[in-house]
Formats: structure tokens, sequence, C-alpha cells
């Protein structure tokens, strides 16, 4: 005899899955290390810090 099956159950699990694959190859496709962010934001920060500095007062 064959095994019953809730089939909202199995949907659910079926749906949570792909939505983790998914996930999980926008992370490799976008994602950015924390060496990288931490890079950016130094850049970003010393480039405010130059054009403040040729603000004229």
């Amino acid at each position: 005899m064959a095994e019953i099956i809730n089939l909202n159950r199995f949907r659910k699990n079926k749906r949570r899955a792909e939505k983790r694959q998914e996930a999980d190859e926008n992370a490799v496709k976008f994602g950015r290390s924390k060496a990288e962010k931490e890079l950016d934001q130094a850049q970003q920060t010393k480039a405010d810090r130059d054009l403040d500095g040729h603000e004229l007062e």
C-alpha cells in the first residue's frame, strides 16, 4: 500500500526548496564579501573627505 501524502505540505516544501535554490543562486551572482564591502566603504569615506577638503568657505 502506498504512503499517504499531504499535498499541501508537499507543495509548500517544494516551493520553499525552489525559493532557497533561487536565493543561493542570487547570493553567488550578486553577493559581495565583507572585505569588498569594507573596501568600498573606505573608498567612499576618502572621496567624501577629499571633496570636503576642496570646499570654499
